[in-house]
């Protein structure tokens, strides 16, 4: 595929290392030349000096034959005016990159299609709609909800309580255990696990249920003693905060430390929020948040846009006893190492801005959703059946599904259900695929 990335900042250059190493043809264009000459020799890609919104530039980097133009520079501005002139040019897909959720709301999504930009993306909308999905349950480092169903996908740190542990899944799961393990992260590594595989203690394992057996799953794992997040601490107040705090659930009550009084003046005349605390202080300092109650708080939520900061500040809750820590980072070194010192849930703007941009590249009809898990270099695919797909000829235990994949669930006439070796496949599913180490085009060809 031709690729045109307009934009050599940390979601751009992030998109260019990923999509060179899955053989895509990229060239990427930013005003900066000092930028473009950083990037090493670590990116397989043609690079260009100049403006993104130039007709001379978009000609010069033939535009007109670009399946796919991304534009995600910081100036929102250029990003939809470089879309608009790419797609007249000829470009097959466009996207930008916004700054103001307002561009990307739903209702507005036909106008700008007319307009020539086939998607919109907002890195703080999707990371704040990650943290408070998150903090809905205590002992869950990652929670996916399918839409319309009541069908989950659960990241669940396994303790020594657990009553799973050291048991082959042979002997632990059969077709009537209602949830499955589709995948483990022990240490480094990624497993697809088979029945001789057995989870165990410091795993982060993912399974898929429904929504009426989490409360079993929490007995299972052992996190039973968890107490459920009602208070939350933040550390900052930016854009990637105040969607977060936009999407909690009402019973949560959230306290904020930001320094900047104008900042706080801003949430508070934004949100309409009854427990809701702001505090004019430094969250850095232990004192200010004993202060506001840290030994009550449930979860500690790290957002600033310094990942030291945020790793350091979740360190420190953990430390005076709060079960549930997030860090926003945004260097993949830092959250590998950040996943290492148990921080709990990691969230990175540019790999949620690149999974909703990497779902363009797919074909939109069979594919519903796309999400990457970080910590488990994963993608969690949701796919819609066609009519005589190969996945309804035979089966589940009869497809011969690529090393690296496995069906988790599916959703059917609105009804979350899990899979089994046995089940039947049929049109109109919306089917939940996990693919590690996997290019997610491998798969598509079984469901069209």
């Amino acid at each position: 595929m031709n690729i045109i990335i307009a934009g050599a900042h940390a979601i751009g250059t992030h998109l260019a290392r990923l999509l060179t190493r899955l053989n895509h043809e990229v060239k990427l264009v930013d005003q900066d030349q000092g930028r473009l000459n950083s990037l090493g020799t670590d990116y397989d890609l043609l690079t260009y000096c100049g403006s993104p919104s130039s007709v001379a530039t978009l000609e010069i980097l033939k535009v007109k034959s670009a399946d796919l133009f991304i534009a995600v520079t910081l100036d929102e501005d250029m990003n939809m005016n470089a879309c608009y002139m790419a797609k007249y040019m000829g470009a097959k897909k466009c996207v930008a990159k916004v700054n103001h959720y307002e561009f990307a709301d739903p209702k507005h999504q036909e106008m700008f299609k007319r307009l020539g930009i086939d998607s919109v993306i907002c890195p703080e909308y999707l990371a704040g709609k990650q943290i408070a999905s998150g903090l809905r349950l205590s002992w869950v480092r990652q929670r996916l909800d399918f839409e319309d169903s009541d069908l989950v996908m659960l990241g669940i740190k396994l303790r020594e309580e657990a009553e799973i542990l050291d048991t082959p899944l042979k002997d632990l799961c059969d077709p009537t255990t209602p949830y499955h393990v589709v995948a483990i992260k022990r240490g480094g590594e990624t497993i697809i696990p088979g029945g001789l595989d057995s989870l165990k203690k410091m795993d982060m394992a993912y399974f898929m249920t429904t929504k009426q057996y989490i409360p079993y799953m929490r007995k299972i794992v052992g996190k039973e003693h968890y107490v459920d997040v009602q208070k939350v601490m933040f550390l900052g107040a930016g854009d990637t905060a105040y969607r977060a705090l936009e999407a909690l659930p009402s019973y949560l009550k959230p306290t904020v430390f930001e320094t900047n009084k104008d900042r706080i003046d801003e949430v508070l005349a934004g949100l309409n929020r009854t427990h809701l605390t702001m505090v004019n202080a430094d969250g850095r300092d232990i004192s200010n948040l004993h202060e506001e109650g840290l030994m009550s708080t449930h979860a500690f939520v790290a957002c600033t846009g310094n990942a030291e900061t945020n790793i350091l500040a979740c360190l420190t809750a953990k430390k005076f006893g709060v079960r549930k820590t997030v860090a926003v980072i945004e260097n993949e070194e830092y959250a590998n190492m950040a996943a290492s010192l148990d921080i709990g849930t990691i969230v990175n703007k540019k790999a949620l801005a690149a999974s909703n941009i990497y779902q363009l590249m797919l074909d939109n009809n069979d594919v519903a959703s796309l999400r990457y898990l970080m910590t488990a270099n994963a993608d969690v695919a949701e796919f819609i059946v066609n009519e005589g797909a190969k996945v309804t000829k035979k089966p589940v235990y009869s497809l011969g599904l690529p090393k690296g994949c496995t069906i988790g669930g599916l959703v059917r006439n609105g009804q979350g259900e899990l899979v089994t070796g046995h089940t039947q496949i049929q049109a109109g599913d919306r089917v939940i695929v996990f693919c590690h180490n996997l290019k997610v085009e491998k798969v598509e060809n079984l469901f069209c």
